[in-house]
C-alpha cells in the first residue's frame, strides 16, 4: 500500500513496512484481517509517519511457506529477505537502505519475523513478532500416532487439501523444514513413521526454531534499532514468546514486550493500527541522506 501523499509528492522517498501474513491465509485475507487500507490510514492520522507498507502472499500448497528455505515448496525466506526487497526499491520511491525498512508479522509471520530478522539485519532496521508461533522445538509427546498414520497415507495434493487444519499445518512444517525431494507425492519427511517419533526429523525441525537458535545471532540482533514482541493472555504462544523476550534480555538486547489482555486473534488489527505502525514510525529513518 502506498502512503495517501505518495503521487502529490513525486520528488518524496519513503521507509517500506514489510508485513507478514500467518498460516492458512494469503495476503488478500491478511489485508482483510488486518483491516487495510483504514488501519493503516487511521495511524497515519494520528501521527505515525507516513511509509510504504508491502503485505507479501506466501501461501502454498500446504496452506503456509514458515518463511523457511524449502527446495520443495520454495526459498520464502530468500525472496522476502532480497527478491522483493530489490523489486521493491526498483519499482517504488523507498529509502533503500536497512535502516528505513521494517519487518513484521502475525502468528506465522511473526515467525517469519523472528527467523528472517536474525539471519538478515543487514536488510531491515527495526522488526516487530506479534503472536509469533513456532518459537520452540517440538515435543516428541506433541505428535499423535492416529495423525501419523493419516498422513503418511496421502497420496496426492488433492488429498492433503481435504485434511484438517492441524494436519495441514504438519505437512506444512514438514515441507518447510525436513523436505525430501526424492519422496513424492508430497516431497518431505514426516516426524513420524509406523507410530515412533524419528528424531533425525525433530532435529532439522528443532533446527529452525528461533529459541535453539537464538544465541548464534546475537551479533545481529544487536544490530537493530529496535525490536518489539506482544503476544494475548489467552494465548497458547505466550511462554514462547516470554521465553525469547528473557533471551533477548539476558543478552542486554533492547526490547519491548507486552502481553495484552486477548487470544491468538483478538483485536489484531487494532494493534496494527496503534502499536505497529507507530512504533516503526519511531524507529524506521525517514530522512534521506545527503
Amino acid at each position: 500500500m502506498l502512503p495517501p501523499g505518495y503521487a502529490s509528492n513525486p520528488k518524496k522517498r519513503y521507509p517500506v513496512l514489510y508485513a507478514l501474513h500467518g498460516y492458512s491465509i494469503g495476503a488478500e485475507q491478511w489485508v482483510k484481517e488486518i483491516h487495510v487500507p483504514q488501519t493503516i490510514e487511521g495511524a497515519f492520522a494520528k501521527g505515525a509517519k507516513e511509509m510504504i507498507v508491502v503485505l507479501p502472499d506466501s501461501k502454498t500448497a500446504h496452506n503456509g511457506s514458515m518463511y523457511s528455505s524449502s527446495a520443495t515448496t520454495g526459498d520464502f525466506e530468500t525472496f522476502i529477505s532480497h527478491d522483493l526487497v530489490q523489486y521493491i526499491d526498483r519499482h517504488y520511491r523507498t529509502l533503500a537502505r536497512r535502516e528505513s525498512r521494517g519487518l513484521a508479522g502475525h502468528s506465522m509471520g511473526g515467525y517469519g519475523t523472528a527467523r528472517i530478522g536474525m539471519k538478515h539485519p543487514d536488510m531491515f532496521g527495526a522488526i516487530y513478532m506479534m503472536s509469533p508461533c513456532c518459537l520452540s522445538p517440538r515435543d516428541p509427546a506433541q505428535f499423535d500416532a492416529a495423525t501419523g498414520a493419516k498422513l503418511a497415507k496421502v497420496q496426492s495434493l488433492e488429498e492433503a487439501s481435504k485434511l484438517g487444519w492441524g494436519e495441514r499445518a504438519q505437512l506444512a512444517t514438514a515441507a518447510a523444514w525436513s523436505p525430501n525431494p526424492q519422496k513424492p507425492p508430497l516431497y518431505l519427511d514426516l516426524p513420524m513413521k509406523d507410530g515412533v517419533v524419528r528424531p533425525e526429523i525433530l532435529a532439522k525441525w528443532a533446527a529452525n526454531a528461533p529459541l535453539a537458535f537464538v544465541d548464534q545471532y546475537v551479533g545481529n540482533l544487536r544490530r537493530y534499532r529496535a525490536i518489539a514482541i506482544d503476544v494475548g493472555d489467552r494465548d497458547g504462544l505466550k511462554d514462547d514468546s516470554r521465553k525469547l523476550h528473557e533471551a533477548l534480555d539476558r543478552y542486554g538486547i533492547a526490547n519491548s514486550f507486552e502481553i495484552y489482555p486477548g487470544d491468538h486473534t483478538s483485536d489484531v488489527a487494532a494493534r496494527f493500527q496503534e502499536q505497529v505502525i507507530p512504533f516503526f514510525s519511531k524507529h524506521l529513518a525517514f530522512a534521506q541522506k545527503r
